[in-house]
């Protein structure tokens, strides 16, 4: 198997996939893009025409966008035990889920930084994610059995990808409160190759 590439840079989405790589405990080789530079460079645009991180690459084949590569990751090292079986109802939660936080979940955050939210039922019919309190309490609603993980009791790529978002929105008020999260939130970021995850990025920052 060839060897993985992680394109990345610390001050980005990129932490998401960090976590994820130590999740799984395979070896991985990091490069660390610049903004504006090595980013939109002609042989990084080549691998990802947005210019934009994280990516992944193991010989020709090139992975983008966090959830994908998340999935892909789960899907290619199945050791890790971060996916369940295709065929299962928990497959199905975890690709509803996914797909949740790479739509609804990121638009609606990503839309109230820039200040923008829709404020009529006209308006919220017409967005995908509808209004970020209605993404809130559908994630609130995920939580609301007391489960210990998203997908119930076992751990998966869905927290990994899922929770990141979710403790993003919550970091930066994206999201507003709900019952929940910050118990969850607690648990995701308490776990070893979270930490592991973090401090990899942390000692990058400082250079």
């Amino acid at each position: 198997m060839s060897e993985l590439i992680f394109y990345t840079n610390p001050m980005s989405r990129g932490r998401i996939v960090r976590w994820m790589l130590e999740e799984l405990g395979e070896p991985y080789q990091t490069r660390v893009l610049d903004y504006g530079t090595t980013m939109k460079a002609p042989d990084y645009l080549a691998l990802n025409p947005m210019g934009k991180v994280p990516a992944v690459q193991r010989g020709d084949l090139v992975v983008t966008e966090c959830a994908a590569i998340c999935t892909w990751l789960a899907e290619t090292y199945p050791d890790a035990g971060l996916a369940p079986s295709v065929g299962t109802p928990e497959r199905a939660a975890y690709l509803r889920w996914m797909f949740f936080g790479a739509g609804p979940v990121e638009a609606a955050v990503t839309a109230r930084a820039f200040g923008f939210d829709p404020d009529s039922p006209e308006a919220a019919a017409r967005a995908g994610w509808g209004n970020v309190d209605a993404v809130a309490d559908a994630l609130a609603g995920l939580l609301s059995d007391g489960r210990t993980w998203l997908l119930g009791e076992t751990f998966s790529a869905l927290d990994v990808y899922l929770g990141s978002q979710l403790m993003w929105g919550r970091q930066f008020d994206g999201l507003p409160p709900r019952d929940g999260f910050d118990a969850y939130l607690g648990r995701i970021a308490g776990r070893e190759a979270a930490i592991r995850a973090r401090e990899i990025d942390d000692a990058l920052l400082k250079g």
